[in-house]
């Protein structure tokens, strides 16, 4: 979205009748908008969420593409590149990545791993701004909270593939009373990761108990996460084991590094430790294993079968 001035030019109104002419000129009119103050509207709240799925454009700015949100503290740009930590990292504001200026009504940023980017700010609604790469032609979308009103819980469902992958492993820890024995019963350890372009876990018999590098992993095969219709605070998950067919499993987020998997066709709760975090610009991992893209999940009319 772009702001727009509105310029009345100068233009002359000619009246030819018989026998005279007369002219009337009517003065140039500018309206002049009232310079953003870009400083100010950055400051106006904590947090910025990043909805990389309303982001156009072809190109990308490498620090917005992996972060969840973004806050301007002082001089210096703060980021949540993990959803894992998201609210309690940094105070909530996540990890010091670069220090940034307003002058001249742009956003001047000098990032510690991606150097220096120079945006145009534009509002878009209360609480919504616009950044624009010019270099690039692509806008990036950001939604203001303070952090007491932050919705932790949509972040978390919007952006549930990102939680899965940041752990190594996740470990089975309990397992219900409740529900009828399964194939799934014996799996201990699931994996979540990108292959290419596709969603791959790995899935493990060995025991509780193990440290991550030394499960030994017995199956390897593509996951599926869907939405809910009507539904925004459950996703389903489908794990597609050759030999036993799709598993399907509403999945729950408890906290950060504990979600539970309801096997609805045996009427189990599995609950999942993530172990092994993958910390952004602490780790090995490239700065394109870590990026976000657009996710359009497929969207399931199912009803929810577990009672809680």
């Amino acid at each position: 979205m772009r702001t727009i001035k509105l310029l009345f030019t100068t233009f002359a109104l000619a009246i030819l009748a018989t026998g005279c002419y007369t002219e009337v000129i009517i003065e140039d009119e500018y309206i002049d908008e009232p310079v953003l103050n870009v400083h100010a509207l950055l400051k106006s709240y904590e947090l910025w969420y990043v909805d990389i799925n309303a982001t156009s454009g072809n190109g990308e700015v490498p620090f917005l593409q992996r972060a969840f949100t973004v806050s301007f503290v002082g001089e210096t740009v703060f980021a949540n590149n993990n959803i894992v930590g998201i609210g309690k990292t940094g105070n909530g504001f996540g990890l010091d990545v670069g220090y940034f200026d307003t002058a001249n009504g742009r956003l001047q940023i000098n990032h510690d791993v991606d150097g220096f980017w120079v945006l145009d700010v534009f509002v878009v609604d209360n609480n919504t701004i616009e950044l624009y790469d010019a270099d690039s032609r692509t806008s990036y979308f950001l939604e203001g909270y303070q952090r007491n009103n932050f919705d932790y819980d949509m972040v978390f469902y919007d952006n549930i593939e990102y939680l899965l992958q940041e752990y190594n492993v996740w470990e089975k820890v309990a397992t219900s009373v409740e529900g009828t024995v399964n194939d799934f019963d014996g799996e201990n350890y699931l994996q979540f990761y990108f292959d290419g372009n596709k969603s791959v876990f790995n899935s493990s018999l060995d025991p509780t108990g193990m440290h991550f590098n030394d499960i030994l992993w017995d199956y390897r095969g593509e996951y599926s996460l869907f939405d809910v219709y009507n539904d925004e605070t459950l996703k389903t998950l489908t794990l597609d084991y050759d030999f036993m067919g799709n598993d399907y499993f509403e999945l729950y987020v408890i906290n950060d590094s504990t979600i539970e998997l309801y096997h609805s066709s045996s009427g189990t709760v599995y609950r999942f430790k993530g172990k092994g975090f993958i910390t952004y610009l602490k780790s090995g991992m490239s700065q394109v294993d870590k990026k976000r893209t657009k996710t359009q999940y497929g969207t399931m009319k199912v009803v929810r079968k577990r009672k809680i």
